[in-house]
């Protein structure tokens, strides 16, 4: 006897997006998500710094990207009543003497198809007045990178599975994984589970999922990433747009009349709880005063989250290949979000087997399957 017709594991923006993929595509699917923590979303879903750009992860990553964008900026009155995405823009910039940086960013959104301008001086400090001299020569405005409601995101996917009568169960970490007759067992604090099919979308955790699965751990990465959010003296304008270092060292954004500023790292970490470290949150701060003439005030606070990354940093996609009712759903660096429409319904197409509809049709799913890293 099973309890669902598939389990997720994870109810973070991965697992709750493919949990509404997969009810959209096949109502009245009974699916039951497990999640660790006593609230979803509580470790990278809930520290992002919600934006969507469009070319952010890559070339193989842009597809998943593009095809979001419609179900973000319009979705289903079904799933949530107002635009997900708000007006932003992106003002990309490097030090006198790094042009090349530009160059290659430049580059980037012609083969991507992506809307930009080049700026020269006077109309990139009219968009950031504050930059310094060195790092107001040009830029690069993109106008279509946006912010994200990932609250909104998140809560609406819970809200959605829950309505159709799926099941959410937190404080539930999966302490064994066992397959046996076609279904998967899965022991929990809260109880076993059991279905023929289960997904892992256990963040940082994946590996350890697999290997409870008997299955050989793919090599996920956790990087920290850090966000420093300081007050600036005069506050920060709500129209200002987000402003990137074209060499991916800095990146800030307003919020509220103060600003958000990440040292954009990627350091190596371990599947935890992570916290901010002191010299990430004074690195930030002092690239910060390196490109801008703009005094900080009072630093409000910091986090950090985990950005998870698979070898060659593409997303996990797929059955794997030793187990093909065990699905992986991982790797989605720090662009899940942006991408999460996208790719939870080619992950619920694989899962179903059957064909996407627009506009998905038109992604090749054979850079994402887990097969390529075995």
């Amino acid at each position: 006897m099973t309890d669902a017709d598939i389990i997720i594991i994870g109810a973070g923006i991965a697992g709750t997006a493919l949990g509404h993929a997969l009810l959209v595509a096949r109502p009245g699917l009974k699916l039951i998500i497990l999640e660790a923590e006593s609230q979803p979303g509580y470790h990278t879903t809930g520290r992002s710094a919600a934006f969507f750009a469009e070319t952010y992860g890559g070339p193989i990553v842009q597809p998943l990207t593009t095809a979001s964008r419609p179900f973000l900026a319009h979705p289903p009155a079904d799933f949530h009543d107002r635009p997900l995405l708000s007006p932003r823009g992106a003002l990309h910039v490097a030090r006198q003497g790094r042009q090349a940086s530009l160059q290659a960013q430049e580059d980037e959104f012609r083969n991507g198809h992506v809307t930009y301008r080049r700026l020269d001086a006077t109309e990139t400090r009219r968009l950031m007045p504050h930059l310094r001299e060195e790092w107001a020569q040009d830029a690069i405005y993109e106008p279509g990178c946006t912010d994200i409601d990932v609250a909104a995101l998140h809560q609406a996917c819970l809200g959605y599975i829950r309505r159709s009568g799926s099941r959410i169960v937190c404080e539930a970490a999966v302490q064994s994984l066992e397959h046996k007759a076609g279904v998967w067992r899965a022991g929990t604090p809260a109880g076993q589970v059991a279905a023929p099919l289960v997904v892992n979308a256990a963040g940082a955790w994946v590996d350890e999922v697999a290997q409870l699965a008997g299955l050989a751990p793919i090599g996920i990465q956790p990087k920290r990433r850090t966000i420093a959010v300081a007050e600036v003296s005069p506050p920060a304008p709500p129209d200002l747009p987000m402003v990137m270092d074209a060499d991916g060292e800095l990146y800030f954004k307003p919020d509220g009349g103060r600003l958000w500023i990440s040292p954009h790292d990627e350091i190596p970490d371990v599947a935890r709880d992570v916290r901010p470290e002191e010299i990430d949150v004074a690195l930030a701060l002092d690239r910060f005063q390196q490109m801008c003439d703009w005094p900080l005030g009072r630093l409000v606070t910091s986090w950090a989250g985990l950005r998870n990354f698979a070898p060659d940093r593409q997303p996990l996609l797929g059955p794997d290949p030793e187990a093909p009712t065990f699905f992986w759903c991982a790797g989605q660096g720090g662009w899940g979000i942006q991408t999460a429409p996208a790719a939870s319904a080619v992950l619920a197409g694989l899962i179903l087997q059957q064909p996407l509809a627009p506009p998905y049709r038109m992604i090749d799913n054979s850079p994402y399957l887990p097969r390529r890293l075995r």
